[in-house]
């Protein structure tokens, strides 16, 4: 019941936020398909992302995903307010996948399943080989974020990503790059 309230409000503050379009194509980027879920499932840390209000002095940030016996994802994001000692946040929600798409998009879910038009895009738009990073982000270019297995991105890892996210059509000047504590 915690996470339900906060979830629950923040859902109703979104109807309330704009948040920006940082894409002006109108034509839906393609995806990096086909992505394996079970290769994808597990920790993620946030190397870059949009600004936006749910992220609002967010630092180590990190999304966790597993599989769930129904075919959907669980999906657990975590961050730290304002600095990597504060407070700890944790979001827990629920992503199905879009069929027909190779398994690289999503709908994910924060609110209580009786909240109807609660989904958000989740579109995995670019994957290295070897799954050690990925551009995410919304078609309408609202949202983007970059994540890596490790604290740190290798940064010519980090440019290649960058550079498909221009590639399609997303401005990369917004990107905000988030705190992460050093590797050992």
């Amino acid at each position: 019941m915690r996470l339900v309230l906060p979830a629950f409000a923040a859902l109703l503050l979104s109807a309330c936020t704009s948040q920006p379009d940082y894409r002006e194509e109108a034509a839906a980027p393609p995806t990096a398909s086909p992505v394996n879920l079970t290769q994808y499932a597990g920790l993620w840390y946030e190397i870059a992302r949009y600004p936006n209000w749910f992220e609002r002095d967010c630092t180590g940030v990190t999304a966790e995903y597993a599989l769930n016996d129904d075919g959907t994802v669980a999906v657990t994001n975590t961050c730290f307010k304002e600095t990597l000692d504060g407070k700890k946040k944790v979001a827990e929600g629920r992503a199905r996948i879009i069929e027909g798409t190779g398994n690289a998009q999503l709908k994910v879910k924060f609110a209580p399943a009786w909240v109807p038009f609660a989904e958000g895009d989740y579109w995995i738009l670019a994957l290295e080989p070897d799954y050690s990073a990925s551009l995410v982000g919304s078609p309408d270019g609202k949202y983007l974020w970059i994540l890596s297995r490790t604290p740190q991105l290798d940064p010519a890892a980090l440019e290649r990503l960058k550079q498909r996210a221009t590639d399609l059509g997303y401005d990369t000047a917004p990107l905000e790059m988030t705190i992460q504590a050093q590797q050992g």
